[in-house]
Formats: structure tokens, sequence, C-alpha cells
């Protein structure tokens, strides 16, 4: 287990913490409140937020500024500097049912984002690829709450963690042609939540620079890194139960952000009052940057 301390990087409670986003340009870390509405921003210590008209479910660096938010509505750009958001392509599913949920960018700038189906009664959940401002579907169904996305650093591979299925599971991919495949099981976890080992389900994840999976363990309250092939290398035992996504950033990528949900029951915040921060913890390893979308 790393001996690393845990801080809180920002003593603001959350609703729905998610998505963390290094952005080096401006040595910046973003991230939203999916049932806040909102998508922060800590810079040298200053806090700034934005308000959204739909839920914001993850970001992505534009590789031409700013940043792309995708939202329950659709996908659209976020000027930090204004504050102004432009409209990209709106969401091709049924807003009553489904909304955006994880996503990530690949080498060649395209944003893949997964689907969470509300109703959570079938596995209905879709991938998405917002591509040069339009929206293809990648695949549908086999999930129910899409999460986990990263790619190997040789761009190789994706990862998937299907969160109420316990489970991470990884394709085959094509960076040039954005075509996935062969898909694989890297590791599955206990759906026992009564067992005393129970560990949680994996949430949101991010490749560190030597190609190891790191993934918040939503219900766990932990990290695990894990390696390419599932093994369990490490371990970081966090102050909150319900971790949701993790990023490298700081200047040498060293400091791991760690987002967190704040609407958990009252039992749950007695015992873990810091659910819903922000937290970082220096880990040994650099992780890599996120690649950004390209228009």
């Amino acid at each position: 287990m790393m001996a690393e301390q845990v801080e809180v990087a920002l003593d603001q409670a959350m609703v729905v913490g998610e998505s963390p986003l290094w952005v080096p340009e401006e040595q910046a870390l973003y991230w939203v409140d999916i049932e806040g509405f909102a998508v922060h921003r800590l810079r040298s210590g200053e806090h700034t937020s934005w308000k959204m008209a739909s839920e914001p479910s993850t970001l992505a660096r534009n590789a031409g500024g700013g940043l792309v938010v995708a939202m329950r509505t659709g996908f659209a750009f976020l000027d930090t500097e204004s504050g102004r958001l432009r409209d990209i392509a709106p969401s091709p599913f049924d807003r009553s049912t489904t909304r955006f949920n994880d996503g990530k960018v690949d080498a060649a700038g395209r944003f893949w984002v997964g689907t969470i189906y509300e109703p959570r009664d079938r596995q209905a959940a879709e991938m998405y690829v917002l591509e040069r401002g339009k929206v293809r579907l990648a695949w549908s169904g086999g999930m129910t709450t899409s999460n986990g996305l990263a790619f190997s650093p040789d761009n190789r591979f994706m990862y998937h963690a299907d969160t109420p299925s316990h489970r991470i599971t990884r394709f085959d991919f094509d960076a040039q042609t954005g075509n996935v495949g062969n898909q694989q099981e890297v590791r599955a976890f206990s759906k026992d939540k009564a067992a005393p080992d129970y560990g949680g389900r994996p949430d949101g994840a991010a490749v560190d620079s030597e190609g190891n999976y790191w993934v918040a363990m939503f219900e766990g309250g932990r990290v695990l890194k894990l390696s390419p092939a599932g093994e369990q290398l490490d371990e970081i035992k966090l102050p909150v139960k319900c971790p949701t996504m993790v990023a490298f950033g700081g200047a040498d990528l060293r400091t791991l952000y760690i987002t967190s949900a704040g609407n958990r029951k009252p039992e749950e915040l007695a015992e873990y009052p810091l659910s819903g921060r922000l937290l970082s913890v220096r880990v040994p390893v650099a992780g890599r940057l996120e690649a950004a979308y390209v228009e």
C-alpha cells in the first residue's frame, strides 16, 4: 500500500464530483459536479465554477483552447475565459432515460463518451464518438453504466468498465480508423456487498506512463493500480467511501487527483465526512497527458 498522504485539494463538497482533467497549458485541474450542474476549475489555489443548463458528465481538452463538455443535452465548447458555451452536437438518445457519462479522447483527437441507462433494468447503455463535430454510435448494449475509459500508451488498447457488472475489459483499438474489437475481460470484482472483503466496483480510471490502469473503486474507499493484465500492483486507501474517478496532474504529472460523490446516506457521511471533496495524493510514477479533441 502506498504510504503517501491523501490530501484535500478543495474543501468543498460536490454532489457527484466526476471526470477530473489536467490542462497543462493552464497548470489547472478541471472536473464536473454532475448533479450540481457545474464545471469546476482549480488553478494556483483559486477555485472557479460555471453553471451548466443540464448535467455535465465528462470533459475534454480542446485543441483550439477551452474545453469540450458532454452534457445530457449534447456536446458543447466551454470558453474558460469568458464562460460562454457554444453547441457542437445534440445528444442522439432519449434524454428521459439516458445521459452521457464517462469519456476520453484518443490519440487521433476523437472524443469517446459512453452513456448511463438510468432505469438500470437492462444493459442498454451505448458508446458514442464525437469526431470533427459529428457524433457516431460505436456500439450499443452490453453495459448499463459506461465507465473507466482509458487508452494504453501505445494506443493499441482501449480499457472500459461497466460499473454495475463489476468488471473491467479491454478492446483491441486501431487509432488510425477508430475501430474497436476483440473485447476481453481484464478483471472482475465481487458483487457481494455483504462480504467482509467487498472492495467496491470500478468507476473512472486513468493509465500512467508505464501502461498501468488506475481505477477508482466506488463504494470501496480506495484506488487500485492494476497491471495491463489486471494484476493488483498497489492500493491507495481513501477517506471517502465513493471515489468516482482519477486523473494525473501537476507539473510532473505525479499528483493523482481523485473526485468523489457527496450525495450519500447520512450514516455514510457521518463516517466519511470528506465525501464529495476533491482529493490528491503524490504517486511514484508519472501519468500521461490526455489527448485533446480536434475540431
